[in-house]
């Protein structure tokens, strides 16, 4: 299996390969990689697709330890992936936790950004009152397990309500050990707000939001596009969190347009 050690880490990833240009994709809080199966599939043909397992999340963790990290730390561990893997400029698509990296990649490392892709994500600190929800889950998930009312809970945040791909979800959430849910959950809450520094990102961006996202408010997203002077917006009608996963076709439609224009 692929791995790259790099930045003191050791990452897991699948790049597609070629000789086409380069997007690689950073995926959300309790997922991995794989969640974007669905925009690989759509875009290997003319794009070199590179994903990956950020820490504590997938078969980039270590089950017994998660040391303490920020997204800056993640953005550096994206940066030293691409270089691992002789990429010199990518698209970077981040889908909630994987565009706060992103965002803060494409802060720190400029000169590797050609464009942004935005799902689900948002340049603010999380609200409150949610974070005060996400806790009481979260103490409750790790003193006692991953009961099916939490996963359900989990499910409906992430994934909406009703999609059949849910149980293949929560049997991952079952694997995730105490060490890796503290610290991910911490980098989390603890993380910067940016929504004051997004007019130094001028690359062009597509920002593309659930329309019924339970995580992060649509005004939100709405908010950073406003911030970005080179971003587009696009609603997935119906959708929730993780609306590249569960409604596809309209993303990925989104994302071939804005790829075409580039």
């Amino acid at each position: 299996m692929p791995f790259a050690h790099v930045n003191g880490q050791k990452l897991y990833y699948e790049d597609t390969g070629g000789e086409g240009p380069v997007i690689v994709f950073s995926h959300g809080l309790l997922m991995d990689g794989s969640m974007f199966a669905p925009q690989v599939e759509a875009l290997r043909s003319t794009w070199r697709c590179i994903t990956w397992d950020e820490r504590g999340h997938g078969q980039t963790a270590d089950p017994a330890r998660c040391d303490p990290f920020t997204y800056y730390d993640s953005a550096n561990d994206l940066a030293a992936l691409l270089a691992h893997l002789g990429v010199q400029q990518a698209v970077l698509a981040g889908m909630s936790q994987g565009g706060y990296l992103s965002l803060r990649c494409a802060l720190t490392h400029p000169d590797l950004v050609r464009a942004l892709v935005l799902i689900n994500t948002q340049a603010l600190p999380e609200q409150p009152e949610k974070m005060a929800g996400h806790e009481v889950l979260m103490k409750a998930w790790m003193e006692n397990g991953l009961s099916d009312e939490i996963a359900g809970v989990v499910a409906h945040i992430i994934l909406g309500d009703g999609w059949a791909g849910a149980p293949q979800w929560q049997a991952k959430w079952r694997g995730f050990t105490v060490p890796n849910l503290m610290q991910c959950f911490t980098t989390l809450a603890s993380r910067d707000d940016i929504s004051d520094r997004l007019g130094a990102i001028t690359v062009p961006a597509l920002v593309v939001h659930g329309e019924l996202d339970n995580a992060i408010d649509l005004q939100r997203a709405q908010a950073m596009a406003d911030g970005l002077p080179r971003a587009s917006m696009v609603v997935v009608p119906g959708a929730g969190h993780a609306s590249n996963l569960t409604h596809p076709e309209p993303v990925n439609a989104a994302l071939a347009a804005f790829l075409a224009r580039l």
